[in-house]
């Protein structure tokens, strides 16, 4: 079909058509005369890409889209979308307090905390792979929501904006990619923050969770020890993350900046230390395992 009868049946401008080609999301067939044949396949990526542009994602996301076998892009554009909606409620509320007389003098501590977020979270996205990045963006988005008063602080924010900026890609061997694709291309938002409220809440009460669940503890532990599980992928992926931390700052320069910057994190921190105090006086074994090893967090 020509270019006309793809318009009408796409529901686009011929203008929109020509836009999206010169981007790169078709590459409809040129006749000897010129003229584009479009395939019924081509009437497909339109249509995709119309309903893409609806829901305001960008042609730069929708390319990655198109190019994606997974979920993956989706989920990472719809976080952008769940993290810049959390952050017009905050515009919300510095507005409404505007209109209820706070000076913009007094909320300019709240706006700045606002941008400085949205840097750090955006970096972050943009930093680690797949879905390690969008939990560990997910993971930090709630510790960062406070103003930065401090010089100590600044510099800290100054520490992990360079450190994200300079970070050297985190590379993810084929196979691992694929195992990694396979188990977290459909965990959304929900699901990492369901994960993130069990945590907590075994960080909160240690010695209740240890006690309560000791032998699933103790089945998990036997079985991280096991050469099949050091020899399998998910193995090899674990290892790989741990090696990454170490070796490039995350461990070293990362969080201590984190844990200045955000004295919620810091209290946080806090707990995980506590927890994994209590952990090691349980299963003691677990010093040997993870000798030389840091937390994700």
């Amino acid at each position: 079909m020509f270019i006309h009868e793809i318009s009408k049946r796409a529901h686009l401008t011929r203008k929109a058509i020509e836009y999206y080609i010169q981007q790169g999301l078709i590459a409809p067939a040129v006749m000897e005369n010129g003229y584009r044949k479009f395939t019924a396949s081509d009437l497909q990526t339109l249509n995709r890409i119309s309903a893409l542009r609806k829901l305001d994602i960008s042609v730069e996301d929708i390319q990655k889209v198109l190019n994606d076998s997974t979920n993956e892009t989706l989920q990472r554009v719809l976080l952008k979308k769940e993290l810049s909606y959390q952050r017009d409620l905050k515009k919300k509320e510095i507005l409404g307090k505007l209109l209820s007389g706070n000076q913009l003098v007094d909320l300019e501590e709240e706006i700045l905390a606002l941008e400085q977020s949205k840097t750090i979270l955006e970096r972050l996205l943009e930093s680690f792979p797949g879905y390690y990045g969008r939990f560990i963006t997910m993971h930090f988005a709630r510790f960062l929501d406070e103003p930065i008063r401090t010089p100590e602080q600044i510099e800290a924010y100054r520490t992990v904006v360079s450190f994200l900026d300079n970070l050297d890609e985190l590379e993810i061997p084929e196979e691992l990619t694929e195992l990694l694709e396979e188990h977290t291309s459909n965990t959304g938002i929900e699901d990492i923050e369901s994960m993130q409220r069990s945590t907590e809440a075994a960080y909160d009460h240690p010695e209740t969770f240890l006690e309560e669940n000791r032998d699933m503890l103790q089945s998990y532990i036997d079985y991280k020890k096991s050469d099949e599980y050091q020899q399998s992928a998910a193995g090899k992926l674990m290892q790989l993350m741990r090696d990454f931390q170490r070796s490039s700052g995350y461990n070293d320069v990362f969080l201590p900046a984190m844990k200045v910057l955000s004295p919620k994190y810091s209290a946080y921190y806090e707990k995980i230390e506590y927890a994994n105090q209590k952990l090691l006086e349980t299963f003691p074994e677990v010093i040997e395992m993870y000798k030389n090893e840091s937390t994700m967090d």
